[in-house]
Order: structure tokens, then C-alpha cells, then sequence
């Protein structure tokens, strides 16, 4: 089955006021901006988002929260974006913060089908014993807060009974990807974005380089196609088009420190 679409927008256009989306990248690698552009452009709003982080101020899904469309999200931290931080601490956005291999696995396991799952990770903390601020009121206090979590003691170590995350849509972006949407990821970007083609019920893969199927070699496919439903393929430009967190260098030898 050719999944080739032909464009973003076209790629996007069925995502509703009110989905839940699970968005691949790992900070700002790996991020489909372009599907991120197109779906602003819809102008849908109260989203509902799982991701790793919400991108910066400017690019990826900060470009979202900025214009209030994310009524929810879920993340393993607040990164960079300053705004994010700020529309958590002023009341005006829920964030329900997990830990990041807990998210990880709370992703792949939506896709796999396992309902829920049992980890070290939380326990004896305000993960398991609930009270985390998921939103706060206006006047600083907290006006919804995550509820208690289900432990078993298994040896002599606490776990915490953690729920699998499924979504409507799954957004995510691929180094190369054939018509048949068998995907293969860049490094980091390889993170978050295959668990969350895993956790959409609908996903939609951009692809950097776009080949046609047979040409990637098995051993090498990340993920393979049943979990994707549309491949957009990238323009040169839009390929180019990437950005870093925070860039740190040093004085080469012989330059003034």
C-alpha cells in the first residue's frame, strides 16, 4: 500500500479540535516541525500532547503553546521553553510531568497493547503517592493535582502500576522512509519518535529522504510500516531547516579566552 501523501497540510487535515497527540523528537532532534507547521495552520486548539519536552519558545511545539492550542501536556521536563514554564506556573496549561524511561515505556506499551506495567521508578515519591501539580490556580495554589497510584511490593522493592498512553494521532519524523512507511531514525531523534508512531492510532511520518520499498535493508528498518499510516516527503529546504537547543564552543588555540 502506497502511504505517500501529498502534502502536510493534506497529511493533517482530519486532526480535531480537542485530539490527543503523541509528538516524536528528543529535544529539538528528530521533531516534525513541518507536520507541527502545517496542523498550527488548521488553527485546531485544545490539544491534548504527549511528548518528550515542548520544543522551545519559537520552534516546534512551542509554536502551539504559544497560541494556547495545548490544553494538556505530558512530558518528562519543562527544557527551555520559557513560556511552557510559565503558562504551567500560572495556571493557564496542565502538565502532568512523568519520568522519561517511565514515558518511554508508557508510549511503547500503548502500541503494544499492554494496558499497564509495573516500575521501580516513582516509588515512595509524589508519582506514587499523588498531590503532583498538574494545574495550579490563579492565586498559586493547586487547583488539580495527579491522583494516588497503585504499588505492589515485589522482593523487597516498592513498584508503582503505571498506565500505557495511546493517542489519536501520532506525529514523527524519520531520516528516510519508503512508501510502505517502514522508517529509519537519525541518532537521538531514533528516542521518542518510534514509540510514539507506536502510541498513535493514526501516524504520520515526514520523511528527509523518501525511497521506494525494498531499498532500506530489513536489519536496518527502526520501525516498521503497520504502525504508519501517511508519509509526507520532505523538500530540500524543509529537510535543511533544523535547529539545537543551545550551541557551547570554546576558543580555538591561539584566540583571546
Amino acid at each position: 500500500m502506497d502511504k505517500v501523501v501529498s502534502s502536510a497540510a493534506d497529511a493533517v487535515a482530519d486532526i480535531a479540535t480537542g485530539s490527543s497527540l503523541a509528538v516524536g523528537g528528543f529535544g529539538l532532534c528528530g521533531m516534525p516541525m513541518v507536520l507541527i507547521k502545517a496542523l498550527h495552520d488548521t488553527g485546531v486548539t485544545d490539544l491534548d500532547v504527549v511528548s518528550n519536552n515542548c520544543g522551545v519558545d519559537d520552534w516546534g511545539l512551542g509554536i502551539l503553546l504559544q497560541d494556547k492550542r495545548i490544553r494538556r501536556m505530558t512530558a518528562s521536563y519543562v527544557g527551555e521553553n520559557k513560556e511552557f514554564a510559565r503558562q504551567y506556573l500560572s495556571g493557564e496549561l496542565e502538565v502532568v510531568l512523568t519520568p522519561q524511561g517511565t514515558l518511554a515505556e508508557k508510549l511503547r506499551a500503548g502500541g503494544c497493547g499492554i494496558p499497564a506495567f509495573f516500575t521501580a521508578t516513582g516509588g515512595g515519591t509524589q508519582i506514587a503517592e499523588g498531590g503532583l501539580p498538574w494545574r495550579y490556580a490563579e492565586d498559586g495554589s493547586v487547583a488539580i493535582a495527579s491522583p494516588p497510584k497503585e504499588t505492589r511490593t515485589f522482593g523487597d522493592r516498592e513498584y508503582v502500576l503505571e498506565e500505557a498512553i495511546s493517542t489519536d494521532f501520532g506525529l514523527v519524523r524519520a531520516a528516510v522512509g519508503d512508501r510502505h512507511g517502514n522508517l529509519v531514525f537519525h541518532s537521538s531523534a531514533r528516542n521518542f519518535n518510534p514509540l510514539c508512531a507506536m502510541a498513535g492510532r493514526v501516524t504520520i511520518a515526514e520523511v528527509e529522504q523518501l525511497v521506494e520499498p525494498g531499498e532500506i535493508d530489513p536489519d536496518r528498518v527502526h520501525l516498521p510500516g503497520i504502525f504508519v499510516h501517511r508519509v509526507v516527503p520532505l523538500t530540500r529546504e524543509q529537510v535543511a531547516e533544523k535547529r539545537i537547543e543551545k550551541r557551547t564552543v570554546r576558543a580555538t588555540k591561539g584566540e583571546a579566552q
